[in-house]
């Protein structure tokens, strides 16, 4: 059966390990499920972090329009 999950094998601290263990055994899953459900909430972090550079960098430049411009109105 194929399967759509890449295998990566990475090292970490003894702490992490320990710290890792203690994770998959309260939720009652296997240690890479629960590497895996942490490694995807970091991406979102850090993904958060960018559009929040994104959204700073927009906001240096207001672009208001008036009520007019925006629905054409001619005066």
């Amino acid at each position: 059966m194929a399967t759509s999950k890449k295998r990566i094998n990475i090292s970490v601290s003894k702490d992490m390990e320990k710290a890792l263990t203690i994770l998959a055994e309260r939720d009652d899953v296997p240690q890479a499920t629960k590497a895996s459900e942490l490694l995807a909430q970091a991406i979102e972090i850090e993904e958060d972090a960018v559009w929040e550079m994104v959204v700073k960098e927009r906001m240096r430049k207001p672009r208001f329009v008036s009520h007019e411009e925006a629905w054409n109105i001619k005066k």
